[in-house]
């Protein structure tokens, strides 16, 4: 027995010791990942810095979803952190230009634009910016176009053809397999339901569709003509005549400044920082340099403008990172009206919808900040549609960019039934006993009743009510002049503000600015939120118990349908009524 108790001691000993070891070499080998990933390379005299991205560009800093099985521990630089680093590098005398290396840029209209003005900034202090492309689409072009030179292979193209939009429908599809999608809206222009219930587009949609492509093509065009030193006119007929085949014609048209390969983009580097033709150049990536960059805080001050980075769908719940959930939020809001060091809040808005639930409890949250005292300012990124609109319109001042999307004020609901095609293709029906004529509830196994849909399209109705009385009071107008305007019709930022849907035209330094004023602070710091997780953390999250995401490992293999399967994974996801604008935004 003696022995016995010795072999238990000893072996829960052993088991012990084991843990104890791994659980240190585990800590060991994470510490060095962390040190690993947060090592900032030093920056050498006569340096360039490089830009170019790999994956989508989000609004905050580490605000997207992580791969636990890619470990790739890096942090994913956020668009405004991005602009203050090249702020940062055109004051830093050992960076002396930029190599552009754009195979594409992932991020919408407005988040180029605003990272274009600041590497046109970056050239007011004399500093070079060089970009070299084997391909350059409509979207990278649009950043290239500020460079001193762009190259482009011998071999390259560049795509110059205009904007277009092409919408899939999807009903004869499901008509054939008897799938019938009970669709209910408010709002004319309210075309998120479109392709399940017509084959076409409206009248209605086809308008808003072409005013904002051309509004949107005319500031494109607008700000190319302005850095490329060409007219508007002759963009348009390069675009429509298709006249930018290939690379010469290119360089013909005085698009690209030169025909050449990588090394010889980068001879033209060694030229302008005078360096030997054999010479290594000091190259800094934008990630590393803002590793080692100071952005320094004065913590004397003490009052505070929170900005909040409202991005993504708007969900019900928490929401995972890189979207907008309705409590999470509401949460970071309730915490900073307590917070007596925060005295005023910019919410930057980028979300073209989803939840009108969610939706509407922070717009209630919004209102209690605003009735303690704190001015609240909402600023517009590439949208703010829908619910993405509902979750500002109440802002003491709304700002957006020129290119913003926004409006898309309307709701819809969709309740698909199956009941034909599991009779006719499967051979399933169901039978049922019941209480009382709406017992069973809303089931995809069984179509909705002439009086089932009537109740359905009056909650809807009276949701896109509350929604007009939302702006309404928001924006001091009646009822009836957001009716006009609304019906679910989608706007660029620049129109908004005619129409009174927006305040000024300026990004978040601007919302702060006016922050600040209606707050009466002279001196402030800024605290963001939602406070974002670095990659490691995220994916030692995911491996001790969390549930792991796979959606970035997709994203890798089908990157072209990236934004369809979101579109259609968060509409099997719906719940109740929703705000959110009426197609996907594709930016190349």
């Amino acid at each position: 027995m003696g022995k016995f108790i010795q072999f238990i001691f000893a072996s829960c000993l052993g088991f012990m010791l084991a843990v104890g070891v791994l659980f240190f070499v585990g800590s060991a080998a994470i510490g060095r990942l962390v040190s690993k990933a947060d090592e900032a390379p030093s920056v050498k005299a006569n340096s360039v810095l490089d830009l170019e991205f790999s994956g989508l560009v989000p609004e905050k800093t580490n605000n997207v979803p992580v791969d636990p099985y890619s470990f790739d521990t890096e942090k994913k630089l956020g668009l405004h952190e991005m602009i203050r680093t090249i702020e940062h590098a055109k004051d830093n005398e050992s960076i002396k230009g930029i190599y552009l290396d754009l195979n594409r840029v992932p991020m919408g209209r407005a988040s180029a634009n605003s990272l274009r003005d600041a590497l046109v900034d970056f050239k007011t202090s004399g500093k070079f910016i060089i970009s070299y492309a084997e391909y350059y689409s409509q979207g990278t072009y649009y950043i290239a176009s500020v460079s001193d030179k762009i190259f482009i292979n011998p071999i390259g193209g560049l795509e110059f053809n205009g904007f277009g939009a092409q919408i899939p429908f999807f009903k004869d599809m499901l008509d054939r397999l008897g799938i019938k999608m009970q669709v209910y809206y408010a709002g004319d222009f309210k075309s998120a339901t479109e392709p399940f219930r017509r084959t076409e587009m409206s009248q209605e949609n086809r308008l808003q569709t072409r005013e904002y492509i051309d509004n949107m093509y005319n500031l494109y065009l607008e700000d190319i003509a302005e850095s490329r030193g060409l007219s508007v006119s002759k963009l348009e007929k390069l675009a429509d005549n298709y006249l930018l085949r290939d690379a010469k014609d290119a360089l013909e048209y005085n698009m690209v400044d030169a025909i050449g390969y990588e090394d010889e983009a980068r001879a033209e580097i060694r030229s302008r920082l005078g360096l030997d033709d054999d010479a290594d150049i000091n190259r800094i990536s934008l990630l590393d340099y803002n590793k080692g960059a100071s952005f320094t805080k004065d913590y004397k001050i003490k009052d505070r403008i929170a900005v909040v980075y409202a991005e993504g769908t708007i969900t019900d719940g928490e929401g995972e990172p890189g979207s907008i959930g309705g409590d999470k939020y509401a949460e970071i809001l309730r915490k900073l009206r307590k917070n007596d060091k925060v005295k005023a809040v910019v919410i930057r808005v980028n979300s073209g919808g989803g939840s009108a639930l969610a939706s509407e409890i922070m717009w209630r949250e919004i209102e209690l900040l605003k009735a303690e005292g704190k001015p609240v300012i909402a600023s517009m990124g590439d949208l703010a549609a829908s619910g993405g609109y509902y979750i500002s319109c109440n802002a003491d001042s709304i700002f957006a960019e020129d290119n913003t999307i926004t409006g898309s004020i309307g709701v819809f609901s969709v309740i698909p039934s199956l009941e034909q095609m599991l009779d006719e293709k499967v051979g399933v029906t169901f039978d049922t006993i019941v209480t009382g004529p709406y017992a069973i509830g809303l089931t995809p196994f069984k179509d909705i009743t002439p009086q089932e849909g009537l109740i359905l399209q009056e909650m809807t109705d009276r949701i896109y009510e509350t929604f007009l009385t939302r702006v309404a009071d928001g924006r001091d107008m009646t009822r009836d002049e957001v009716h006009k305007i609304a019906q679910g019709r989608v706007w660029t930022g620049k129109v908004a503000k005619d129409i009174g849907l927006v305040d000024r035209i300026g990004g978040v330094e601007e919302a702060l600015s006016a922050a600040a004023d209606l707050a009466g602070l002279e001196k402030y710091r800024i605290s963001e939120y939602p406070v974002t997780k670095e990659p490691l953390e995220q994916i030692i999250e995911e491996f001790t118990g969390q549930k792991v995401q796979s959606r970035s490992l997709i994203e890798q293999e089908i990157n072209s349908l990236i934004p369809q399967y979101k579109y259609l994974k968060e509409f099997k996801n719906m719940k109740g009524v929703q705000a959110r604008i009426p197609f996907v935004m594709e930016i190349e």
